[in-house]
Order: structure tokens, then sequence, then C-alpha cells
């Protein structure tokens, strides 16, 4: 029997094979958060993620938004938090 953990279900940032990478667990997470984002003419881009610390770009509409930084710290940083509970800060580059 392998060592490693199988997915125990299809959104994979919410329990996530215990192999994979803090970037990764990271990638699936913002994969679920981006439908959201583009729903307002936005998207987000993954620029660093390690350590416990995540740079984004906020791209489209997000990113002359003045709304900008409520949507990073209230909504991605909140959603970032519970999927990968190693993320510890989110900033915007």
């Amino acid at each position: 029997m392998p060592d490693e953990k199988k997915s125990c279900c299809s959104k994979t940032s919410c329990c996530s094979s215990s192999t994979d990478s803090f970037e990764q667990k990271v990638t699936n997470a913002l994969g679920e958060i981006r439908p959201l984002l583009q729903r307002d003419g936005g998207d987000i881009e993954l620029v660093e993620a390690k350590d416990g610390a995540v740079k984004v770009k906020l791209t489209g509409a997000c990113g002359g938004c003045p709304m900008a930084k409520m949507t990073l710290k209230r909504g991605v940083e909140v959603r970032l938090k519970q999927a990968v509970p190693e993320v510890q800060s989110v900033e915007s580059v």
C-alpha cells in the first residue's frame, strides 16, 4: 500500500494529499477562488508561495478597482487561509 494519502474529494484544496507542496495547495485553492473574481471581470495570478507567504497579482477589473485591497484581505486571504492553514499572509504585488 502506498504511504501517501489520496485526495478524498474533488475539491483538492480542502483535503489534498499530504505530499502536495505548499505552492500546489495554494494553486489549487486559487483555482476555486478565481471564478468568483472572473465573474466580475477580474482574475488573480500566483506570483510566489513560499514559507507561508503568498504573493499574488490581481488583474483585469480587479487590478484597478478601488475595492481591490478589501477583496484581497477579506476575500482571497480568508479563503486561502481556510483552504491552506499554512498560509500566514497574502499580499498583492
